[in-house]
């Protein structure tokens, strides 16, 4: 039996022209936003939605997985 994963990890990123770009490791969703807080939000909505009438089974996930940000930093600020 596969053991399934307490967490959705996405990474979080500088976008190309400005804001922010949000991505989930395990299922996939990619999302934006002006602001660190909006890209959050955008994306534990769109995690919602993605589960929603789903099993989390299905993607190796518990009833309810919790979200784990990763920043990826600029080298000037690393």
């Amino acid at each position: 039996m596969t053991k399934l994963s307490p967490k959705v990890t996405a990474i979080i990123r500088s976008g190309e022209q400005q804001g922010y770009v949000g991505e989930c490791v395990e299922i996939s969703i990619v999302t934006q936003g002006n602001t660190l807080d909006e890209v959050v939000n955008n994306l534990q909505e769109a995690i919602l939605l993605h589960l929603e009438g789903e099993d989390p089974r299905e993607f190796g996930l518990v009833a309810q997985p919790f979200l784990q940000i990763i920043f990826e930093l600029q080298p000037e600020y690393a």
